[in-house]
């Protein structure tokens, strides 16, 4: 669960850095929760190459990740958010990072 977590956050970040193909395939496994068959069917390819895929898009997004750290730093603001007693000010810097 938490491998879903971690990607789904990172894809938030970055899919605009993917292409059309890798968002769609990514977006059916980790948000529709289809499984490899199931998009493999949907798509009319082998589950094998959706498999390829996902672990390539997996890759990506790490890399971008390692590269820009723009996860790691909205967690470290998400953290520092429930710290904020002024809850229209928490309020305000929650609709930022929406």
């Amino acid at each position: 669960m938490e491998k879903f977590i971690y990607y789904t956050r990172l894809f938030d970040c970055y899919k605009k850095l993917l292409n059309e193909k890798e968002c769609s395939t990514f977006s059916m496994y980790y948000e529709d929760n289809l499984s490899m068959q199931e998009i493999a069917d949907n798509k009319g390819v082998s589950k094998s190459a959706i498999g390829s895929s996902i672990k390539n898009t997996e890759m990506k997004l790490t890399t971008y990740e390692k590269a820009l750290h723009l996860e790691a730093r909205l967690e470290k603001i998400r953290k520092l958010l429930t710290k904020i007693e002024d809850e229209k000010i928490r309020e305000s810097l929650e609709q930022i990072l929406k």
